[in-house]
């Protein structure tokens, strides 16, 4: 069985597969890899300047700056080849009115739990036989690629339990995601 021994084997054995990334993400990661590439003339004089010490193999500052200057075409090397994958996500709104990869959600809870931990969707204000219901929290999020989620900046991406059960789904239509309280019902009020 072959096991590849460098990072860029394992990425020539991966499938084409696509990184989606809004067009301000595209922008931000073309922006990283040209400061990596500008600090690369800095990286190697520090490195050849700290060689210049002698032995190498007591040298702390040559072996550190010789570790930044594998970890920075390490990072150059994986930013280079995501850039060949990438698909830009269009935003706005979209013809079919489901949700897809660049919709803005907005959903809100809609459902309580029985006694038995069976879900029951509903609408309108808590059930007095339930004071734990909690219905009417609305969320708003932006679905993005993986790359991207930040769920503390209302992105999540396409892949997350949440995400995943919103794909595709239309304005109206109760989903149920499942989360660390367990079952929860949403209802999805608007796609934008």
């Amino acid at each position: 069985m072959y096991t590849p021994r460098r990072t860029s084997d394992i990425f020539r054995k991966k499938e084409n597969s696509s990184i989606y990334l809004t067009q301000d993400g595209f922008r931000r990661l073309k922006e990283k890899l040209a400061r990596l590439k500008a600090s690369l003339p800095s990286l190697i004089t520090e490195t050849a300047r700290t060689a210049a010490y002698g032995d190498r193999s007591e040298n702390a500052e040559y072996k550190e700056a010789k570790s930044t200057l594998r970890r920075t075409h390490g990072q150059i090397f994986n930013i280079e080849n995501r850039l060949k994958y990438v698909q830009i996500i269009t935003e706005g709104r979209n013809a079919t009115g489901t949700v897809r990869i660049g919709s803005t959600v907005v959903f809100e809870k809609s459902n309580t739990t029985d006694s038995t931990g069976s879900l029951r969707i509903s609408s309108g204000s808590p059930s007095p036989t339930n004071p734990k219901q909690e219905t009417g929290i609305k969320r708003k999020f932006q679905i993005v690629g993986p790359h991207e989620a930040n769920p503390d900046k209302g992105r999540i991406s396409y892949l997350s339990p949440i995400g995943a059960a919103l794909m595709q789904r239309k304005q109206g239509d109760v989903v149920a995601i499942n989360t660390e309280r367990g079952i929860q019902g949403y209802r999805i009020i608007e796609i934008q």
